[in-house]
């Protein structure tokens, strides 16, 4: 070969070299873009998979009801649950009895000496009393009335309202004369209604006066949480009250002798009137409730029930376990007057929760 002909093959061989680095720096420069491009993927994906509402995931939560984290991650519904603990530990104490698995959505026991709060499952929240009304309404009476034996005559205009709206009736008639003391049992037994009505106009004149005496007096028992409509329990949207708040209610009551022997009466009879010359035989709607259903416990000394579609099944009751009293107001039961009385068979279930805590 002539030095002509070996410069032109040195020439060619360099520009196949040139060729093939430039084919190797491009398929380089490719692989190294498509695994940038595949790790970009894989970042957003792990981003997507860490917050599933995407780049809107915030309000996502928010609208759905979700969790939502704080800087340090911690759950602020957590937070919120274990405030709420707290809160309940310090009104009852830590390793307090637990009304867990009982059938009203409310309860709150009292020791019944101390006035200490034992026990409470929703106990502050809002609730419809119904007929534990009734317990305000009678311990006025008591606080008011010098002489039980007084009389007083149910006027025929209180009658009608109440049947309309299908009150409960202890069984008086329009114009009866009957005592005060009657009263009493007629609306703690068989809750009447017309008792109730007849011992409000008695105290103050009229139900809508003795209404502003009731609130008078849920405050000064600092029943914060209470508002009286009326003195029988129908329903009222602006008729509301607690459990605890009425637990505190009928320990006070209970300070009142003619109070408590009504409220543990399992059966009274009223005075001889015109009307009733034999009296009329009143039933305590809580003890008649466990007889229906085969209960037996003398543990619960006595009892005030309580019924509306909205209010549900109600029971203030007095217990007694292990020569302890205590003070059981549950609300909420699901039921009505033709079902189990799973109001009473809560505060049977609280007996034995209280027994069991004691051994």
């Amino acid at each position: 070969m002539d030095r002509t002909g070996y410069r032109q093959a040195r020439l060619r061989k360099r520009r196949r070299r040139r060729r093939l680095l430039r084919r190797c720096c491009g398929m380089t420069a490719a692989v190294l873009l498509c695994a940038g491009f595949l790790g970009l993927v894989g970042m957003e994906l792990s981003r997507e998979e860490k917050n599933p509402f995407g780049s809107f995931g915030g309000a996502g939560r928010i609208e759905s009801g979700g969790e939502d984290k704080s800087e340090n991650g911690a759950n602020k519904g957590e937070e919120s649950e274990s405030e709420k603990n707290k809160d309940r530990e310090n009104k009852i104490g830590k390793g307090s009895l637990k009304l867990n698995g009982l059938y009203s959505a409310h309860a709150a026991l009292l020791d019944l000496s101390t006035g200490e709060l034992m026990a409470e499952k929703d106990g502050d929240e809002s609730i419809y009393p119904a007929s534990l009304t009734k317990i305000m309404t009678a311990m006025l009476l008591v606080e008011r009335a010098e002489d039980l034996s007084e009389t007083t005559v149910l006027q025929e205009d209180l009658f009608g309202p109440l049947q309309l709206r299908g009150a409960s009736m202890a069984g008086f008639l329009p114009g009866e004369e009957v005592s005060l003391e009657d009263l009493l049992y007629g609306m703690l037994l068989p809750s009447g209604a017309e008792c109730s009505t007849a011992a409000a106009r008695w105290v103050s004149g009229s139900e809508e006066a003795f209404a502003e005496l009731m609130n008078q007096r849920a405050q000064e028992l600092g029943m914060a949480h209470t508002h009286f409509v009326n003195a029988t329990g129908l329903h009222e949207q602006e008729h509301c009250s607690t459990a605890e708040d009425l637990a505190r209610l009928l320990a006070q009551a209970l300070q009142y002798d003619a109070f408590r022997t009504a409220f543990i009466t399992s059966r009274y009879t009223a005075g001889a009137t015109a009307a009733h010359p034999d009296g009329v035989t009143l039933h305590s709607t809580m003890f008649e409730s466990m007889r229906a259903a085969g209960l037996e416990d003398d543990r619960i000394l006595g009892g005030k029930t309580g019924y509306t579609k909205e209010a549900g099944l109600c029971l203030a009751s007095l217990l007694c376990v292990d020569g302890r009293e205590y003070v059981l107001v549950t609300a909420g039961a699901q039921g009505n007057h033709q079902t189990e009385p799973y109001h009473v068979m809560d505060a049977a279930a609280v007996c034995e929760k209280i027994a069991a805590r004691g051994n």
